[in-house]
Parts: structure tokens; C-alpha cells; sequence
């Protein structure tokens, strides 16, 4: 069947259009970022800025070790322009789905842009290494990297952008690394045990010389036994441990068993407050940010072991009583 003149010109018109066209109109629809956590959604707006709209399955006071996708979820990572994920199996629950989806789309595990000789192994996880490499500012700087990196390379177009707004996050997580250094050196050397829900802060411990105690594993799938708990609270007494720690993505139940099995011998310990682990605080709040949850993680375990810390924090933005 011959084509109309019209038709031809018209045809032949937009494919020309198609070929001369970037390979994203940022001009018209800003680029599509889902990302598991709350934490990398914060990553990809930082260095994203005005040139992307972002989407974070996870929300406060999710846990991402027991997180399963959702219909919604599957619809929108599958439309995606770029799916960003943090993978070193926090995101035990999806990973399979997540590394069939990247055989297709734009999709990236960020964190394990962090050098090898980096990351913590873990006994219980053969061949894993510990995902929590937020909860210290120095390693979650090469996510950020990559954060970039994914961008520039769906987006090439903004490569420049996408670099300068890095450029800036970068220099803000540099000055948190400064300030939760120099607050943690503060708390006396006896009080450094962080005892909370789960083995979460087993970077933080590594890096200001902390005693990293969690009640349950690495992850939050396994279970704390009623040995496990009694063992501990018999530590706390012994060692005159008067603070422990709660999480706001976990559940509070065997930090509050610990607390009653050491008042049982006579010894008092206090919760010395909610630490982000797993996820940030409530979006549109400074804790609903990156700087903020490490901010306000670092300001609650120096205040609560004995060292000096500003109330409010580095930037005074902390809710009070956070």
C-alpha cells in the first residue's frame, strides 16, 4: 500500500525529530528514579536536584530486611527511567526480583560501590558483607558517587549538573563525618557500648571505637532467644551499663526485656533514646534526611553516654527532645 504524500512527509518528519532528540527532554518530564530506601531516594534528590522526581518504596519505620515489594512497587520500578537499590542482601525480600529487573532496565546497587576492603564480612552470612554502610558519613560517600555515576549515565545530557550538586552534598557529608567524630571522641572511653535491637551499627563501632552490642543479628529476620537476652542483661549489670538504645524501624520488645532483666538485679537502665537504623525520620523534617538521621543518631548516643554535644544538634535542626 502506498503512503500519501501528507502521510510520508509526517512520517518522515518525526522520525527525524526522534533521531535529533536527547535521550531525556528534561524540558518536558523530569527522569524517573525509584529507590528501595529512604536513604538513596535522599541521595538521588540531592544530587538529582530539579532534573528528577523520585519515588522511595521504603517510608519511615520500615524495615528493609523483611520488606517485600508491593503491586504498586512492581509497576512503578518496571517504568522507571533508573532503579536504585542499595544490595549487600539488605533488601533480602527483593533481590531476586530486583537483580531480574536489572537484566532489562536501568537498575544499580549502590552501596556496593563501597571498596571490598571496606565492608565488614559476617559470620552468619557467607559471602555477605554488612549492608549498613549509612551510618557512617565517609562510606556512604562512595554511594553517593554512584548515585551520581547512575544518573550521568541515564542522563548524560546533565552529567555537569548532576557532578556539581554532588560536588555540594559531598562537602555537607564531609562536614557531618567532622562533626560526629569530634562529639563521639567526647564520650568517656568506659561508656562507649551501644547496645540497641539489632546489629545495625556495626560500621559506626568500627569507626569511633564503640563496643557494638545488638540483640538480634545482622538482620532483623533472625530471632533473640531468651538465653541471649538473659546473657545480656546480665552484662549490663555487671558492667554498669546504664543506657540502651531502640530503633525506630524495630520493634522495641527485647530492648525493653533487657531492661526489666537488669531491674530484676537491682540495676536501672535507661532507654537513651530512638536511633534511625534502617530508615529515616518522617519526610519533610530534618531526620527525614540523610544529614538529619546521622545528625540526630550521633547528638542521641553522645548526649546519652556522657559526651558533650550540642542540644540540637550540627545544624541545630533537631526536633526537640529528639
Amino acid at each position: 500500500m502506498r503512503l500519501k504524500r501528507r502521510d510520508f512527509l509526517k512520517s518522515t518528519l518525526v522520525s527525524a525529530s526522534l533521531a535529533a532528540a536527547p535521550i531525556f527532554a528534561f524540558a518536558e518530564t523530569k527522569l524517573s528514579v525509584v529507590a528501595t530506601t529512604g536513604m538513596i531516594a535522599d541521595a538521588a534528590l540531592q544530587v538529582g536536584g530539579d532534573l528528577v522526581n523520585v519515588k522511595a518504596l521504603m517510608g519511615p519505620g520500615v524495615d528493609p530486611h523483611a520488606y517485600r515489594q508491593t503491586r504498586s512497587d512492581l509497576v512503578a520500578a518496571t517504568e522507571a527511567d533508573l532503579v536504585l537499590w542499595n544490595g549487600l542482601y539488605l533488601e533480602a525480600q527483593m533481590e531476586e526480583f530486583l537483580l531480574k529487573l536489572g537484566k532489562r532496565r536501568n537498575v544499580v546497587a549502590v552501596a556496593e560501590a563501597v571498596p571490598e576492603k571496606l565492608l565488614i564480612a559476617h559470620e552468619d552470612y557467607d559471602g555477605r558483607f554488612d549492608p549498613h554502610v549509612w551510618m557512617v558519613p565517609e562510606l556512604w560517600a562512595h554511594v553517593v558517587v554512584a548515585v551520581r555515576d547512575a544518573l550521568s549515565d541515564v542522563a548524560p545530557a546533565h552529567k555537569d549538573a548532576f557532578a556539581a550538586n554532588a560536588e555540594t552534598h559531598l562537602a555537607q557529608i564531609e562536614r557531618l563525618a567532622t562533626y560526629a567524630r569530634t562529639s563521639l571522641t567526647t564520650v568517656p572511653e568506659p561508656a562507649r557500648v551501644l547496645l540497641s535491637a539489632h546489629d545495625a551499627f556495626g560500621y559506626f563501632g568500627q569507626s569511633y571505637g564503640f563496643e557494638v552490642i545488638g540483640i538480634q543479628g545482622i538482620s532483623t529476620e533472625s530471632e533473640a532467644g531468651l538465653n541471649r537476652i538473659s546473657t545480656l542483661a546480665d552484662m549490663l549489670v555487671e558492667r554498669g551499663i546504664g543506657a540502651v538504645f531502640v530503633e525506630s524501624s524495630v520493634s522495641d520488645r527485647n530492648v525493653r526485656a533487657l531492661i526489666e532483666g537488669a531491674a530484676a538485679q537491682g540495676h536501672e537502665v535507661k532507654i537513651g533514646g530512638e536511633l534511625f537504623s534502617d530508615a529515616m525520620g518522617q519526610s519533610d523534617t530534618y531526620e527525614g534526611t540523610y544529614i538529619g538521621m546521622i545528625d540526630h543518631n550521633v547528638t542521641t548516643i553522645t548526649a546519652a553516654l556522657g559526651g558533650d554535644v550540642p542540644a540540637r544538634g550540627m545544624n541545630a535542626k533537631l526536633s526537640a527532645g529528639s
